[in-house]
């Protein structure tokens, strides 16, 4: 099974992931994308690993997503990536200073494609989280306009991939795709 839930900041799409995971009875995996680079992302982090128990094991992959699901994904997990909006940000703040293009997107090109080719062939089940950014203005600046184009293709493309699409909004899930869990 692979499950795209998407939602607005606060929706409550990582509470839901925690939970539909823990239902499935599996082995459970955590793969954070967010790094500690600052005082308030810190506290962020330790906010989510208090919502999680000691059934958790967490790895750590800001970049090399597809690699980290390959190693981690076996027919007895349930593995939560939370989230593929960081992820993005990692890949594509890595070709940007500041707002100007430096003219390398590989590493990004090169894991958006890794990650399309490995998740149909996963075992087990994994639950992928994402910000739907989509609903907004237009950004002023190219890399806030790049990655809400970059973000909007790739969560398309991975809801075709999904047996199953959450769009959660206020803590309320809406199915847009697949059966209820």
């Amino acid at each position: 099974m692979k499950e795209l839930i998407l939602g607005g900041a606060r929706s409550g799409k990582s509470a839901l992931a925690l939970r539909y995971a823990q239902d499935t009875g599996l082995e459970l995996v955590l793969i954070a994308t967010a790094g500690a680079d600052d005082p308030e992302m810190v506290e962020r982090i330790r906010r989510h690993q208090a919502e999680r128990d000691g059934r958790w094991r967490v790895v750590e992959e800001r970049v090399t997503l597809a690699a980290a699901l390959r190693a981690e994904a076996t027919a007895q997990r349930c593995i939560v990536v939370d989230c593929l909006t960081l992820w993005l940000s990692n890949l594509l703040c890595a070709s940007y200073e500041g707002e100007r293009y430096l003219g390398d997107s590989s590493a990004f090109a090169r894991e958006r494609t890794a990650l399309f080719e490995a998740l149909p062939s996963l075992p087990g089940h994994v639950i992928l989280v994402g910000n739907e950014v989509g609903m907004g203005i237009v950004p002023m600046g190219a890399l806030s306009r790049r990655f809400r184009d970059e973000s909007g293709r790739l969560h398309q493309e991975l809801a075709q991939l999904c047996d199953r699409v959450t769009l959660t909004v206020a803590g309320l899930a809406q199915r847009l795709k697949g059966e209820a869990p």
